[in-house]
């Protein structure tokens, strides 16, 4: 049978009510819309529903079985409706971000206080892993959008939104004091010992991209896979280090650490955004790129 799930929003109504007359004030129809709903679908499921009496109607016993069967399916669809009005009003739902771990800490940790503080209900999971892995799990569906170092490569089929501009540059600590006020050509950096991220990072591909263009092969001594270990290693005096200059809070003083300027310099970059361009954005996500777009 295909029968208009309307007509089963009638009768359930009607049972529950146990009266015509208060069943049309609750669905805002009139009473004889009601009655032809009823006869429309007693027909088409082949049997009486309602006895009509002077007080209103009372259910066959037919009827009694087939409203203890409507009256759980209308339940899961007012608690589908609930919950549905959670999601949209924020007061439930999930948010699944890809992100580096460089990211996590040095981007992303404030605007996720803010989220929570403004949506706490919102269960919010961090994805971190290299950016392919990422965007596999957006094309799975695990995953809501990435945030990521750019330039990196992202497949077409993804929107990509600019968030944040950021500058890299080389630092060292005041064992290489003799060099604070020097701008050293890039192609000299190769004569003292280099800390740089490891090859395939984003930021790694970043100068690499960079070194290629003016001619330039730096070789590192020392290859890390975490940033806030190529800082580490550099405060030591392992060697002259590749950094973000917005990743740092305060003075490089604060950190020991001085600039080794260097000609030319390494320009800017961005943290970007993406998600599928054809499939739409959780509620919670949605407000979540709100948010970052706001800010940028």
């Amino acid at each position: 049978m295909n029968i208009n799930i309307e007509l089963y929003k009638t009768f359930y109504c009607v049972a529950k009510n146990g009266n015509i007359t208060k069943a049309a004030n609750e669905l805002m129809i009139t009473q004889p819309g009601v009655s032809k709903a009823i006869k429309s679908l007693e027909e088409q499921i082949g049997c009486s529903l309602f006895i009509r009496t002077k007080n209103g109607v009372i259910l066959t016993d037919e009827g009694k079985v087939f409203y203890d069967q409507i009256k759980q399916a209308m339940d899961h669809i007012d608690n589908a409706e609930k919950k549905i009005k959670e999601i949209i009003n924020l007061d439930y739902g999930f948010l699944s971000i890809g992100v580096s771990n460089t990211l996590v800490k040095k981007f992303l940790l404030p605007y996720i206080e803010k989220f929570h503080k403004l949506y706490p209900k919102i269960k919010i999971k961090i994805n971190t892993n290299t950016t392919p892995e990422l965007i596999k799990g957006v094309r799975n569906g695990l995953i809501d959008f990435i945030i990521y170092n750019a330039p990196a490569n992202i497949p077409s089929e993804f929107t990509q939104l600019k968030l944040k501009t950021v500058h890299d540059f080389f630092v060292a600590n005041n064992s290489f004091s003799n060099l604070k006020d020097k701008v050293i050509p890039l192609n000299e950096l190769n004569n003292y010992p280099l800390i740089l991220m490891s090859k395939g990072s984003n930021t790694r591909c970043y100068l690499d991209d960079l070194c290629s263009k003016l001619g330039v092969n730096l070789i590192p001594e020392i290859e890390l896979t975490s940033y806030s270990l190529v800082v580490e290693f550099t405060k030591i005096g392992m060697g002259i280090g590749g950094v973000t200059r917005e990743y740092f809070d305060g003075d490089l003083a604060d950190y020991n650490l001085i600039e080794i300027k260097t000609e030319p310099d390494l320009g800017s970059r961005s943290i970007d955004i993406a998600f599928l361009t054809d499939k739409r954005l959780s509620r919670s996500a949605e407000k979540f790129v709100e948010l970052l777009k706001k800010e940028y």
